[in-house]
């Protein structure tokens, strides 16, 4: 039976696959400098005899024919790239980059990819049609690696008739997988803003157009854009996440730069935004005598798990794990550019739980002490491996 043969061979090489976690976690790389990190896959597959071709600089695309290769074409994808984190963990395979961390499951996705590769390969007589493993980089810094990877023809000769991809999760506890069909992640833009008047002593705030009193009406301002003007039914966030002005207590400066996020789930709202924002944001900076630099940084779509393909890999998660494992995932303001890749073909993107309490891996992505029970990786290439070869 196919399935007991995954999960079989999932076990056989679970320990294999935390070492790769483990080597990919202490090397760390960022967005679209996946280097080292690309050529460590390329030798994995050429060791598996996997075939494949680098597109997007760093991006791998592997090819994996069952029997009658082209009556169905699945596509499993992992992310590459890490975060500029500073890792706290006190592990053995703390990141070696200084700065750098696989702070968001990356090293996880890259490993569930290469261990499902392995398995698919070994019983690609076993199953019907063709599978296609994309290693992506770039999936943390627009315009989003996945943009690149469509680009250079990921997506085609032949095109998958569905995409999957998987995201660990730290508020869901290891040994349980969730899915979601439809909208199940935000839009994402970036907004850079510089604010600039001649600057001057503090003392005398009315020779000059006071830059941080600027920049802090600015702040409060943007946020009424989305309180008073969106659908309070319809999720949407706008956050300045960076100031950056000044350098002492007696000189207002003559520059503060802003950056921040704009996230939506609905793209006509999203565009009357960008609309609104510009409109305030020159109008407030002018008005109170300074000039501005405002961009809209356009990124990632609206992630929408087309509906049918979402529940034929639903269904064939619950006869994996066992429906008691599966649950189904909220919807999150979060961005990922697997947007992309839902907006030309079907796409599946679920969960992985990775917490464990106990264990005291409780830490959300994004932060210096991210990590997750590596048990999970296990239950991950199981996972992609069924779905490549019965989806």
């Amino acid at each position: 039976m196919l399935q007991q043969t995954i999960k079989q061979l999932a076990a056989q090489y679970a320990q294999d696959n935390i070492a790769t976690r483990r080597y990919l976690h202490a090397h760390p790389e960022i967005s679209y400098q996946e280097f080292e990190t690309s050529k460590y896959v390329q030798q994995k597959l050429t060791e598996l005899g996997i075939a494949f071709e680098v597109m997007a600089t760093t991006g791998i695309v592997a090819t994996i024919k069952g029997n009658n290769p082209n009556s169905r074409v699945i596509a499993l994808r992992g992310d590459m790239d890490a975060l500029l984190i500073s890792e706290e963990n006190d592990v053995d395979y703390k990141s070696q980059n200084a700065g750098v961390m696989h702070a968001c499951g990356h090293d996880v996705h890259t490993t569930i990819i290469l261990g499902a590769a392995k398995i698919l390969n070994e019983l690609k007589d076993q199953f019907e049609g063709t599978v296609k493993l994309l290693f992506q980089p770039g999936e943390e810094k627009n315009p989003g690696g996945a943009s690149y990877m469509i680009r250079d023809g990921a997506l085609k000769n032949p095109q998958p008739k569905g995409i999957v991809a998987l995201h660990v999760h730290p508020g869901l506890n290891v040994g349980k997988l969730s899915f979601r069909k439809g909208r199940v992640m935000a839009s994402a833009d970036e907004i850079y803003i510089t604010i600039r008047s001649k600057g001057g002593h503090a003392a005398a705030p009315h020779l000059t157009a006071d830059t941080v009193l600027i920049a802090s009406q600015l702040i409060v301002s943007l946020q009424q854009i989305i309180s008073r003007n969106n659908n309070p039914t319809s999720p949407s966030v706008l956050s300045i996440c960076s100031i950056q002005g000044g350098h002492t207590t007696n000189v207002i400066p003559s520059e503060v730069k802003l950056m921040g996020t704009f996230r939506a789930m609905d793209e006509t709202w999203r565009l009357k935004a960008h609309q609104l924002i510009t409109k305030q944001a020159i109008g407030l900076v002018e008005a109170m005598g300074a000039e501005i630099d405002l961009l809209i940084d356009v990124g990632y779509p609206t992630v929408d798990n087309d509906p049918v393909f979402t529940e034929a890999a639903w269904q064939q998660a619950n006869a994996f794990m066992g429906k008691y494992n599966v649950e189904e995932t909220e919807l999150r303001m979060g961005a990922e550019d697997f947007g992309y890749y839902t907006q030309v073909i079907p796409g599946c993107f679920f969960r992985l739980g990775v917490r464990n309490e106990a264990a005291g891996i409780i830490h959300n992505v994004h932060t210096p002490k991210f990590n997750i029970d590596e048990s999970a990786i296990e239950i991950g290439v199981g996972m992609m491996a069924w779905l490549g070869a019965t989806v």
